[in-house]
């Protein structure tokens, strides 16, 4: 019965994603914040209060769709999701990307520190830091040193884009990645 009532409010549907699925939650979210207008206006429709099926449950899902605070969380979950979401999209392909995981996974924490950081109003110069960050990173970083493999460096290390003249004049202190003592 609400299904058919949300769809009287959204040309979109909600999804129903597998939980095998990779990011099957961060996909949920993001439709969430994609049909909010429509949830809002449903909850707060004549309909809702009529419908009394589950009435407890009904409050408080009204409650959470209007609350300000708990959409800011879905938008602060989706920051800090993101990047890991889009490096998992990107390598999941049959396409040889073995030669990115270095860098992506690199861009990908420095991305997630700084959604942390802006959400924390911090400078991303801040030495101190977050305590939420160094958990996350302790996470991102556990996984990276189960899943990291000689290959990935091999492979970031003979990468032709890091020999060529563009790319290391286009950043102070690049240098060739069998120079790199990081890379050692």
């Amino acid at each position: 019965m609400r299904l058919s009532m949300f769809n009287e409010f959204s040309p979109l549907k909600l999804l129903a994603i597998a939980e095998t699925r990779f990011a099957s939650v961060v996909i949920m979210l993001r439709r969430f914040v994609l049909v909010k207008n429509a949830l809002q206006s449903m909850v707060i429709s004549p309909q809702w209060d009529i419908y009394k099926a589950d009435s407890e449950a009904a409050s408080v899902v009204k409650e959470k769709i209007l609350s300000d605070v708990w959409w800011s969380k879905v938008e602060y979950i989706l920051k800090i999701t993101e990047p890991v979401h889009e490096m998992i999209r990107v390598t999941d392909t049959d396409n040889p990307c073995v030669h990115l995981v270095y860098e992506m996974w690199d861009s990908m924490i420095e991305k997630v520190r700084k959604a942390i950081y802006e959400r924390e109003e911090r400078n991303l110069n801040d030495h101190e830091g977050s305590p939420l960050f160094k958990q996350v990173h302790k996470v991102l970083i556990a996984r990276w040193t189960k899943g990291n493999n000689p290959l990935h460096c091999m492979a970031h290390s003979l990468n032709p884009r890091y020999y060529s003249a563009k790319w290391l004049a286009a950043g102070e202190g690049r240098v060739p990645q069998h120079k790199d003592l990081e890379m050692g």
